[in-house]
């Protein structure tokens, strides 16, 4: 009978000691908590490392900058702000039923896999406020001053307070002044910082399956849920399954323990109801982390949870 070298014995439970030593002292997740860090950055001067992933969190009135490195920053549950390299970003207001931060300089994006009704969520970017509507995708650039919507609805306020609706495959001049949206190519869009977000989304959707397996059939409870093989937040949906902008899928464990764990044979829709190919969520063995040390691994999760529509008019 085969028997694993004691050597490497010792080296994985020493892993999965540091996995929970790690994960026991990640907060529970509000807005503006880091949820990954890569290369370099900081809050008000202070570096982040991956190890201020989980603890540290975006306050009001702080900046976040980066170098050449890139944040991922939690909003409210299913909610995700992207920080590009050479940016910066300061919060504005953390809470659940209004978050608002301001692009400085540089690029974000924001991919919103779960508005309700009750979120009002909001960048400022050059004399501009932009209301996320519906579920989707958004990119902001500070310079030269724009707004590109993958996909989605959103309503960007001028210095005068009106409106300009912003719809999916549109982008518009965030100059300060009335503007009008124009149609924009999402797929000559997809650049470095595009494809990032998309791997980010996808390890989020896999992290997602795993713990959605693990709790199927349990009690739980729904929102931002640690997971300590990724080391960061992912989100766990209430019921459900949810597809997000880039075709990846959130998995509720109503909907493993209801239709069986992900194995392969879904599709997910990518923009404009197009197929995008095989389901994305990890197609390993059901309840692969029951048991064991890593039964105390599963961290908090941050209120928020309403249920209901999306999107609303803004306050």
């Amino acid at each position: 009978m085969f028997s694993k070298p004691k050597g490497l014995l010792t080296l994985s439970f020493a892993l999965l000691f540091a996995s929970a030593t790690f994960a026991q002292e990640a907060n529970p997740a509000v807005p503006g908590t880091i949820n990954y860090v890569e290369g370099s950055a900081a809050i008000a001067g202070q570096p982040l490392t991956q190890r201020a992933v989980g603890s540290a969190q975006l306050d009001p009135g702080q900046v976040l900058t980066t170098g050449n490195g890139r944040v991922e920053i939690l909003l409210t549950p299913g909610i995700f702000f992207r920080l590009d390299e050479n940016s910066a970003v300061r919060m504005v207001a953390p809470g659940l039923t209004h978050t608002e931060l301001e692009l400085v300089h540089g690029q974000a994006e924001v991919e919103a896999d779960n508005l309700l009704r009750q979120n009002n969520v909001e960048v400022a970017e050059n004399g501009t406020t932009t209301q996320l509507l519906k579920n989707g995708l958004y990119a902001f650039n500070a310079a030269p001053g724009n707004l590109r919507v993958f996909d989605g609805k959103a309503a960007v306020f001028d210095a005068s307070g009106k409106p300009e609706v912003v719809k999916g495959d549109h982008m518009l001049a965030l100059t300060g002044e009335a503007e009008k949206s124009v149609k924009f190519d999402p797929a000559s869009s997809e650049d470095d910082f595009y494809n990032w977000s998309s791997l980010r989304s996808q390890y989020l959707t896999q992290a997602n399956s795993q713990l959605a397996t693990e709790y199927a059939g349990s009690a739980y409870a729904p929102g931002w849920m640690w997971d300590p093989w990724l080391l960061s937040y992912t989100w766990l949906p209430g019921d459900g399954m949810f597809l997000n902008p880039f075709g990846w899928g959130f998995y509720s464990p109503w909907w493993i323990y209801a239709y069986g764990p992900v194995r392969g044979g879904y599709y997910g829709y990518g923009y404009h109801g197009v197929y995008r190919g095989p389901a994305h969520g990890f197609h390993g063995a059901p309840g692969a982390f029951h048991g064991g040390a890593a039964g105390g691994f599963h961290g908090g999760s941050a209120g928020g949870f309403h249920g209901g529509g999306m999107g609303g008019g803004r306050r």
